[in-house]
């Protein structure tokens, strides 16, 4: 699965893999994809550098990269307490109200609740780029579209390659003008943030908008066969995330999560608000049910919704709340139903690449000709 972008970046599959958790960034860069390390729970920059120093142990010299969430526009003088009062009394309220009718433990007292989701503040993104230019990570990837002119330039500077998500045509040649390096084409399928567009659609609009930079296809994707199709799309490789949630090295601090993981289909997920703000594909629960009642006070836009949930999930996530339980995924989870180390999931992508492969050479005429 060796493409020119794969070739160029020195792994053996045009797979890359977007994950929150160290040990899979190494394993996937170590089985020949691409690990990228999700760098927005990082709001202390000493616990980022802990974790790049252990990739780095631990990766036998195979290049990896950081995803950032960093806005373009810079706004001055905002702190997260400005952005805290913003938040209406009502809404507290009601999170409040929500976590005592599934009688959610409150916290210990002393106790500071999980990482908050503020990582989309930039003052946060560049505090984790000032630790992360200090390795040689490969690849710099910005969920929130481009990143700032300065950071792409400081990226580049330093051999970096740069990457932003689209969810449209219109978004990926902004992308392309901005200095992108590699648009990832997201579609509505993907775990997270994501927009309307489905893969099978969305794909082939992005490569003909930004021809000829790379292209890697996201959404939907956890087969050898779907990689197959991304790159008869016109890719140049995937970009996968869900799939790894379920492997053994990851370290998911809630079996619930894991156990809600493997049992849900694909039509288990839902796009809300209830996170963040704006639409991120998870798993519907009871707790995005509320958030999407009509009878409700509604959502807040980002990055109100963030900071106001943030210790609501930690009680909800520490305590394994199993009504309330969630956590953003694709509407690939219908096929995460095992639990498998990273070099199995690697293997059957690759398989399954063969056999798509040698499929559509038997329909086109062309089988073995040895």
């Amino acid at each position: 699965m060796q493409t020119e972008l794969s070739k160029r970046l020195g792994v053996e599959h045009a797979i890359f893999g977007f994950t929150p958790f160290p040990a899979v960034v190494a394993a996937i860069s170590r089985a020949g994809g691409f690990g990228v390390l999700g760098a927005v729970r990082y709001t202390v920059p000493d616990d980022l550098k802990r974790d790049l120093d252990w990739i780095e142990a631990n990766v036998d010299g195979m290049p990896y990269g950081l995803d950032v969430v960093m806005p373009a526009k810079k706004v001055e003088g905002v702190t997260e307490a400005d952005v805290e009062a913003m938040i209406p009394e009502g809404h507290r309220q009601y999170v409040r109200d929500t976590l005592a009718k599934y009688e959610v433990p409150e916290l210990a007292e002393g106790e500071v609740s999980g990482w908050r989701i503020t990582g989309w503040m930039e003052q946060v993104a560049r505090n984790q780029l000032d630790v992360a230019f200090d390795y040689p990570i490969k690849l710099l990837a910005n969920a929130l579209g481009s990143p700032p002119v300065d950071v792409v330039e400081c990226a580049h500077e330093r051999g970096v390659l740069v990457a932003a998500l689209a969810g449209s045509a219109r978004h990926a040649r902004k992308h392309a003008e901005a200095g992108i390096d590699i648009v990832v084409a997201q579609g509505y399928e993907a775990g997270g943030h994501t927009g309307e567009i489905a893969s099978m659609v969305l794909t082939p609009e992005v490569v003909d908008a930004v021809d000829p930079l790379p292209v890697l296809a996201a959404g939907g994707i956890g087969s050898g066969q779907q990689v197959a199709a991304a790159l008869s799309l016109g890719a140049q490789g995937v970009w996968l995330g869900s799939i790894w949630l379920t492997v053994t090295e990851a370290e998911m601090h809630s079996r619930g999560v894991t156990r809600k993981l493997l049992a849900a289909g694909s039509g288990d997920t839902v796009r809300s608000r209830a996170l963040t703000g704006k639409p991120a594909r998870q798993l519907r629960t009871e707790w995005t049910d509320a958030w999407d009642d009509p009878s409700g006070p509604g959502t807040l836009p980002m990055p109100l919704q963030g900071l106001l949930v943030a210790e609501a999930l930690s009680r909800i996530q520490k305590y394994e709340v199993e009504p309330l339980l969630g956590t953003p995924v694709g509407q690939i989870v219908g096929r995460m139903n095992s639990e498998r180390s990273v070099q199995e999931v690697f293997d059957d992508l690759t398989r399954g690449f063969e056999h798509a492969v040698d499929r559509i050479n038997r329909i086109a005429g062309r089988g073995d000709q040895s």
